[in-house]
């Protein structure tokens, strides 16, 4: 039965697309059977694994919306282990969409119980907000992964996700975890990192990821070519960091 991961903050910019793509092509080449979905409407990590996927037929709007069959919305690309279901800007209008359909709240949970046995793993990537997408992604999850930029304003709105985190285990998904804190865009060299890493782990304790994401020029650049770190420079600090994330990720959850 596969364990479903959601990738959220609803602040943008911390590099959260870039750890649901990176962790889900790390999934996928260590042969565990994996499902990247794409819930930004932004669409951003279909584009970071475009040049390594079959171009989709149909997207996560269509299966939340349309009730077009998730099987169908299902691509898959040059590595067996990895599949996708790919966004786009049609999403932009789902929040709208979903507020008139009955428990709204579990339509994505109600199209992945069809194929969630497939997988080993299903990764989300949620949009920058907390609204009725991350809603469904949480309640369908079985496990969060918090990503966090080490810079200044770092907590700031953390307490808000972690709250409707609550919520939703209180009303929705009881068995929803944190599975871990994980710090992104890290720079050995300021002291502010530190500073921020060691806040991170003071708040968070053991939640937080022994993995630092650092601060990688060949990270930022990956997504340009359609493909992930891993494939783009497998040899890069970004590359080896994730494939150390993925490592712990399946010590905590696999």
């Amino acid at each position: 039965m596969g364990h479903i991961i959601s990738f959220t903050n609803q602040k943008g910019g911390v590099g959260k697309t870039t750890s649901a793509v990176n962790v889900a092509l790390s999934l996928g080449v260590t042969e565990e059977k994996t499902l990247l979905i794409d819930l930004d409407p932004q669409a951003n990590a279909t584009t970071g694994v475009m040049d390594i996927s079959d171009p989709p037929t149909s997207s996560i709007y269509d299966v939340l919306i349309k009730d077009v069959p998730v099987k169908d919305a299902i691509t898959s690309t040059k590595f067996p282990e990895l599949d996708l279901i790919a966004s786009t800007n049609d999403l932009v209008g789902a929040e709208i969409e979903l507020v008139s359909i009955m428990a709204r709240e579990y339509q994505l949970q109600k199209c992945l119980k069809f194929i969630k046995k497939k997988y080993k793993f299903i990764i989300i990537d949620c949009p920058p907000s907390l609204g009725l997408l991350t809603i469904n992604a949480l309640t369908a999850s079985d496990s969060i992964i918090i990503p966090i930029q080490s810079e200044y304003y770092a907590l700031e709105g953390l307490g808000q996700l972690l709250n409707t985190v609550r919520l939703v285990q209180r009303h929705l998904n009881k068995k929803l975890e944190i599975a871990g804190v994980l710090m992104t865009m890290y720079d050995g060299r300021l002291n502010l990192s530190k500073q921020v890493a060691d806040e991170v782990q003071g708040y968070f304790k053991d939640k937080l990821f022994k993995t630092l994401i650092h601060r990688n020029v060949r990270l930022s650049e990956a997504p340009s070519f359609g493909k992930p770190a891993l494939l783009y420079d497998a040899s890069s600090t970004g590359a080896m960091d994730y494939m150390n994330l993925t490592e712990e990720i399946l010590h905590r959850v696999g």
